[in-house]
């Protein structure tokens, strides 16, 4: 274990690698944006993509039964779900399935039901479609964000409403829902009649002791109305590889989806389908070592914020601190964050102004050096 932790501890320099997390900003400012951690992969992936790479040939390929026993395993194992080989759709990404599942099973001028703040995507799917975006905001409840559910089921109610865009775990706020809050969610969706299609690609990243709960394993009626997403590119470092999935029982909704991709949505890499399978058939020792340091990362956060007027909710999952910046009244928190030497995600991008989403997928000595900047950057400013 000792071993292991301490390649979460190694700086990698990325400034070379054409990697859009370390591009973006100035070479002297500390990229904390992206959803995209700052770890080697498990060698489990670098040996097999090694093995793939040493072929030489890279021609078209498709899925191995390897791959599916392995995803169908994993959730056997991690969420007691049990689903088929046939339910997987092979993607080269989550983001497409969103914007496609939006535009396939819903009309212009339907409404969207988008419970936010929350990974923009999630908003913009509805919006680039003419559709329209039912946002329900959420709220901090007993230490957690949840959606106001007298909200939500008024927007479900619209007679107009045709879909729910869940995230769960939830991005940014970092709540796992309880299988009795998607319950109550899904009793909202079979009420209304209403498609989910549930971004779960964070549900390999929890934090806390609490179990992860696929929306559509609850019971037959939340199988049958429900397209899940999920990919190891955030759990594992890959998503420069290109694969995801979708998990749809139903299989008139299955066959719609890959009917509307066809012709648009291509086939996965071969070499994003060969770290896929490396990753859930060996990647269990790595996995359970970077959530270890995660979880040190996100104490480290807890315990230095009370010292200042930032705040932040417990955060269940997730890599992602989704910090209260309200007390500073900044008229750009970007630009205040960047000046100090910190790029880190604003919270206008997710639907409210008054926070940041900070990326802690990093080295601790990196982690302490954006923190101790933005004490002196508080302190010049003189809010310490």
């Amino acid at each position: 274990m000792d071993e292991q932790m301490s390649c979460f501890d190694k700086e990698i320099d990325r400034t070379n690698s054409h990697s859009d997390k370390w591009t973006k900003y100035p070479q002297e400012v500390i990229p904390l944006w992206v959803a995209d951690m700052d770890f080697e992969s498990p060698e489990c992936i670098k040996n097999a993509l090694n093995e793939r790479v040493d072929e030489g040939v890279f021609g078209y390929t498709h899925a191995s039964k390897s791959l599916e026993n392995n995803i169908v395993e994993h959730a056997q194992r991690r969420y007691n779900w049990a689903i088929s080989r046939t339910h997987i759709v092979h993607l080269p990404g989550l983001v497409c399935a969103l914007h496609l599942a939006v535009r396939n099973f819903s009309n212009e001028g339907d409404a969207i039901v988008v419970p936010g703040p929350v990974y923009y995507h999630l908003n913009k799917a509805p919006l680039l479609a003419n559709r329209t975006l039912s946002r329900v905001d959420m709220e901090i409840k007993e230490g957690r964000w949840v959606p106001d559910m007298q909200a939500l089921e008024t927007a479900c109610a619209q007679p107009n409403s045709k879909m729910i865009l869940l995230c769960n775990p939830h991005n940014p706020g970092g709540t796992v829902y309880t299988k009795a809050e998607l319950e109550a969610i899904h009793q909202l969706a079979k009420r209304h009649d209403l498609l989910v299609v549930s971004d779960e690609i964070h549900c390999d990243l929890i934090l806390d002791d609490v179990p992860h709960v696929p929306f559509a394993s609850i019971n037959e009626d939340a199988a049958n109305r429900t397209i899940t997403l999920m990919a190891p590119s955030k759990t594992f470092n890959v998503a420069g590889l290109g694969y995801a999935f979708a998990v749809i029982s139903n299989p008139p909704l299955r066959n719609a989806f890959n009917e509307a991709k066809t012709g648009l949505v291509p086939y996965p890499n071969l070499l994003g389908l060969t770290a896929a399978n490396a990753a859930y058939e060996a990647g269990q020792e790595w996995h359970a070592s970077l959530l270890t340091y995660l979880k040190e990362n996100r104490d480290i956060i807890a315990r230095w914020l009370p010292s200042t007027p930032l705040k932040m909710v417990h955060l269940e999952a997730t890599y992602l601190a989704w910090i209260d910046v309200s007390a500073l009244q900044l008229d750009s928190v970007h630009q205040f964050f960047l000046e100090a030497g910190i790029g880190i995600s604003d919270g206008k991008d997710f639907g409210n102004p008054n926070y940041i989403r900070l990326n802690f997928g990093c080295p601790k000595s990196r982690l302490e050096d954006a923190i101790k900047r933005i004490n002196d950057a508080l302190k010049k400013h003189n809010y310490l």
